[in-house]
C-alpha cells in the first residue's frame, strides 16, 4: 500500500489548466465584438502559478478605457468559479491598427482609419450623431478627428463650439482646430458664417480633397468624416480618392428616410467600403412633462433594414431636446452629460463601430519598405 504525501495531493488537486481558464473566458461574450475574447484573438497571455493565482492579458483592437473595468469584473466573476482558484489579475489594454481601404487608394499620413458617417437624406441628425460618436470614442481613449465634408452647409464648427481660422505655419498646410479633445477641419472655419458656397461640383470636391490632405492631423486612430446627405459628387469623390475603412449609416424609422438610407448603403457596397452598421436616430420621443413614450417616426425601421442587408444594428437614439440644445451650444451631449443614459448609448455605439472595424482586414502597406531601383 503506497502512502501519498498530503501536501502534494492538495497541490495537484488545486492545479488549474490554461484550457480551463480559456473555457471560462469564452463564456463572456463581448457586446461590442459580438463574440468571445478567445475567438476574437484578444487574449494575449494566460499565466497560472502553483497557488492557483491567474494573470491574464487582454488586448482589444479598439478604445475601451471606460468599459475595461466592466470587462475585468465580468471575467473575474466567471474565472473565480473554478475550483482551487487563487487570485485573479486581469490587465485590459487596447491597440488600434490600420485597416484595409479601397483598392488603389493610398492611406493618408498620420491617420490610421477613416470612418464615413452618411445618410441618404438631410434632417435625420447625422452631424449630431457624428460629433457625439467622435466624442464617445475620445472618452474611451481614442485619438479622434472629425472632418466636416459638407461644403455647402458646414455645421461642425458650431457643434464643437469652435470659432476662428486654422493656423498655417508654412503657408501650404493647416493645423486642425481642437476642442473637447477632438481635432477638426471644416470649410466653415475658412468662410464667413453667412456666406453661401456657390460652387459647382468640381470646386466642392477639390475643396474636400484639400481640407483632408492639407491638414496636419496629429496621429489619429480614427478620422470621422461627416458627409453631406445624398449620394452626389462629394460622396463619389470620397469613395474613389479618400481611403475609407468603413461607413456608418444614420437614419430615422421613417419610411422615406429609410428609402434614402438604403441608397447610401448600396453606394458604399458598390465602391467596396464595408458598412459597419446602422444607427437609428430619433427612434422614440419621451415627453419631458409626463414621461409618455411615442414612436413619432415609426418603429423598427433601422433594425429591419439591418436585417435586410445583413449589416449590424448599432443602436437607437431618442428624440430629445437636450441633444439639440447641447450641439447648438457647442457642448455636445457626450461632454455635457457624461453620466446620462443618452451618453451611455453613444459610447455603446462608438465601441460597436470601432469593434466591428477592428475585425476587418488589416492594412500592412506601411510595413513594407519602399523599393527604389537605381542605375549603378
Amino acid at each position: 500500500m503506497k502512502i501519498f504525501n498530503t501536501e502534494v495531493v492538495v497541490q495537484i488537486m488545486s492545479e488549474i489548466s490554461q484550457a480551463q481558464v480559456e473555457s471560462k473566458i469564452k463564456e463572456y461574450i463581448d457586446p461590442s465584438l459580438g463574440s468571445d475574447l478567445v475567438s476574437a484573438n484578444a487574449v494575449k497571455n494566460i499565466s497560472i502559478d502553483k497557488n492557483g493565482a491567474v494573470r491574464i492579458n487582454i488586448e482589444f483592437g479598439f478604445p475601451i478605457d471606460i468599459y475595461a473595468e466592466t470587462v475585468k469584473q465580468q471575467l473575474a466573476e466567471k474565472i473565480s468559479t473554478l475550483p482551487g482558484i487563487g487570485s485573479v489579475d486581469i490587465d485590459v489594454s487596447f491597440k488600434v491598427l490600420s485597416h484595409a481601404v479601397q483598392h488603389g487608394v493610398k492611406p493618408i499620413e498620420n491617420i490610421k482609419n477613416i470612418i464615413a458617417v452618411a445618410s441618404g437624406k438631410g434632417g435625420v441628425g447625422k452631424s449630431t450623431t457624428a460629433v457625439n460618436l467622435a466624442l464617445a470614442i475620445v472618452a474611451e481613449g481614442g485619438r479622434v478627428g472629425i472632418m466636416d465634408a459638407d461644403i455647402y452647409g458646414p455645421s461642425q464648427p458650431r457643434m464643437l463650439g469652435i470659432s476662428g481660422q486654422p493656423q498655417s505655419h508654412d503657408g501650404k498646410s493647416m493645423e486642425p482646430m481642437v476642442n473637447h479633445g477632438v481635432q477638426s477641419m471644416s470649410i466653415g472655419y475658412l468662410v464667413d458664417d453667412e456666406s453661401p458656397m456657390i460652387w459647382r461640383g468640381p470646386m466642392a470636391t477639390q475643396a474636400l480633397d484639400q481640407l483632408i490632405n492639407d491638414t496636419n492631423w496629429k496621429d489619429l486612430d480614427y478620422l470621422i468624416i461627416d458627409l453631406p446627405p445624398g449620394t452626389g459628387d462629394i460622396q463619389l469623390t470620397m469613395s474613389q480618392k479618400i481611403p475609407v475603412s468603413g461607413a456608418v449609416i444614420v437614419t430615422t424609422p421613417q419610411d422615406i428616410a429609410l428609402l434614402d438610407a438604403r441608397k447610401g448603403l448600396k453606394m458604399f457596397e458598390k465602391v467596396n467600403v464595408p458598412v459597419l452598421g446602422i444607427v437609428e436616430n430619433m427612434s422614440i420621443h419621451i415627453c419631458s412633462e409626463c414621461g409618455h413614450e411615442e414612436h413619432i417616426f415609426g418603429s423598427g425601421g433601422g433594425q429591419k433594414m439591418s436585417g435586410d442587408y445583413n449589416v449590424d444594428f448599432l443602436g437607437s437614439l431618442p428624440l430629445d431636446i437636450d441633444i439639440r440644445e447641447q450641439v447648438d451650444n457647442g457642448n455636445p451631449t457626450v461632454v455635457a452629460m457624461p453620466d446620462s443614459r443618452i451618453t451611455e448609448i453613444y459610447r455603446e455605439i462608438g465601441r460597436k463601430v470601432t469593434a466591428k472595424l477592428s475585425l476587418q482586414g488589416k492594412d500592412y502597406s506601411s510595413k513594407f519598405p519602399n523599393i527604389i531601383i537605381q542605375n549603378s
